[in-house]
């Protein structure tokens, strides 16, 4: 099936050996980047959202970790002066996510931190490889390394999947939902761009999406595309307009409004029209019908039942979009370490078989 991932061999550059990023305690500096945010790191720029505070939800999550006290261990076990050198370790294979967001918890930290990596947003990383290190106060990395790290495991757990539902779904495109972790939306949302989906709707304010409980208040399909067309001519608004039929008979009439009323439709989504089979298999029958009779009218997206299993035969329908809450509600995320003794760390991977 076509949701295997399949990478080509990865070539590691000479710093990214072993043992170059052996435990190293030094007073002077190297010559590295920057851990402000950088355009190498920005490889994908996350989506655009008019009131999302990324630096806020960064400074929110060091604060729910420092209470009010900080770092008590660090203050009793790591001299303040001590600087050193620590490498991000794949434990796994997947692709990996949250280097630029990283670089921005280094930089809320400790500005002086420097940062190289081996490999950007949306690269594929093996199990074992040493893609990227941070270099100075040891305080500063060990504070900020849990941050780090949490962003970027959520967020490559989520690009990994993403991949391999997207490489599977096409000639369609995947798109995940507003089944995203509350304060967490743009991180999602960015770690599914990372991963070569596509973004559905940010909120509830960038485009118009009617759902079976909009549709149940307003009496009808007819009466609420009617209500939101009033009310975008009203407003003079123009933005998508979704709306979410389950049945063929609900497909009709929202074809039957558009052919007698000028409308602002331009999505129709098929809600549950793969039907689950007791053999384990699923019947695509009434999910082609709808796209046949949309012909290519509106957009289609399809929803309920996307598996990674299901999704290459539901992009086979001729659907424009698949759209999968399992992307970000139901995220593995992917292990990934920071360690200043690699060669130890390597070591224990291996007897536990996590690298």
């Amino acid at each position: 099936m076509s949701g295997i991932l399949s990478f080509s061999s990865i070539v590691l550059p000479d710093w990214c050996s072993t043992s170059s990023c052996r435990r190293g305690v030094r007073m002077a500096a190297a010559h590295t980047t920057h851990a402000g945010l950088s355009l190498e790191a920005m490889a994908i720029k996350p989506p655009s959202h008019p009131t999302y505070d990324l630096n806020g939800i960064i400074k929110l999550a060091l604060a729910e970790d420092a209470g009010n006290r900080g770092d008590v261990t660090c203050m009793a076990t790591i001299p303040v002066d001590m600087e050193v050198e620590a490498c991000f370790l794949a434990k796994e294979d997947g692709i990996i996510a949250g280097i630029a967001l990283a670089e921005m918890v280094f930089q809320e930290v400790d500005p002086s931190l420097k940062v190289e990596w081996s490999r950007k947003d949306g690269d594929y990383v093996c199990k074992g490889l040493q893609f990227g290190k941070v270099y100075g106060r040891a305080h500063s990395i060990v504070v900020a390394e849990r941050i780090a790290l949490n962003f970027m495991q959520r967020m490559s757990g989520i690009a990994t999947l993403t991949k391999a539902m997207a490489d599977a779904a096409y000639p369609a495109y995947i798109l995940e939902t507003r089944k995203t972790a509350p304060g967490l939306r743009l991180v999602d949302k960015w770690a599914v761009l990372i991963g070569g989906g596509r973004n559905h709707r940010l909120g509830l304010f960038d485009m118009v999406l009617i759902k079976d409980n909009h549709i149940s208040i307003a009496g009808g399909i007819s009466n609420a595309l009617r209500s939101v067309d009033q009310y975008l001519e009203r407003e003079n608004l123009q933005m998508e307009v979704e709306v979410e039929t389950r049945t063929l008979v609900e497909v009709k009439e929202v074809l039957q409004y558009a052919s007698q009323m000028k409308t602002s439709l331009t999505r129709i989504m098929l809600d549950n029209m793969v039907i689950p089979l007791p053999n384990g298999d699923v019947d695509m029958s009434m999910l082609k019908e709808a796209v046949e009779l949309i012909n290519g009218k509106f957009e289609t997206e399809a929803s309920g039942n996307v598996t990674l299993k299901t999704v290459h035969k539901i992009g086979q329908t001729g659907v424009t979009y698949v759209s999968s809450g399992a992307l970000t509600h139901s995220v593995t995320a992917l292990d990934i370490s920071l360690k200043i003794d690699t060669e130890l760390a390597l070591e224990v991977g291996r007897r536990t078989k996590r690298a």
